[in-house]
């Protein structure tokens, strides 16, 4: 895994001693041969959402979904109720919702880099007004109208 996939973590333990820990976390970043699209392709270029009727991204595993489930479901029968709204698959129809090539580029774009804006696009995180302000939004009515 490249260097984009490794998350290096620090911190204090309980005593004050540093905490080192490395881990890996696999890209969540779809390729357009996910959605029908040519392998190889990414976001770049994306004008419209996925509108499949149950498409199912990388992002969105239901092994894991389940295991979230059935720790909630544990909570439940333990006396504590915990409720999750699950915006994961929600996200995952979005694949022109990113930055792509329009975001802060933080080192100067080589020639060799401009005459190909697919290997720089930013298929990772989603752009402001957008996504997460949908995940707000569903957020405060599920709070407000329960």
């Amino acid at each position: 895994m490249g260097a984009e996939g490794r998350t290096r973590a620090t911190g204090f333990t309980s005593q004050g001693r540093p905490l080192r820990r490395s881990a890996e976390y696999p890209k969540v970043a779809s390729g357009a041969d996910e959605w029908g699209g040519i392998k190889g392709e990414n976001c770049y270029g994306e004008t419209e959402q996925i509108f499949k009727e149950g498409y199912r991204g990388k992002g969105s595993d239901p092994r894991m979904m389940r295991v979230v489930e059935n720790v909630l479901d544990d909570l439940k029968t333990r006396g504590v109720n915990v409720q999750m709204l699950n915006i994961t698959q929600l996200s995952e129809y979005r694949k022109e919702a990113h930055p792509s090539i329009y975001r802060k580029q933080w080192e100067p774009l080589t020639e060799e880099k401009i005459s190909n804006p697919k290997s720089y696009a930013d298929c990772h995180h989603w752009c402001l007004p957008g996504v997460p302000d949908v995940w707000n939004e569903l957020l405060y009515a599920y709070i407000f109208h329960q």
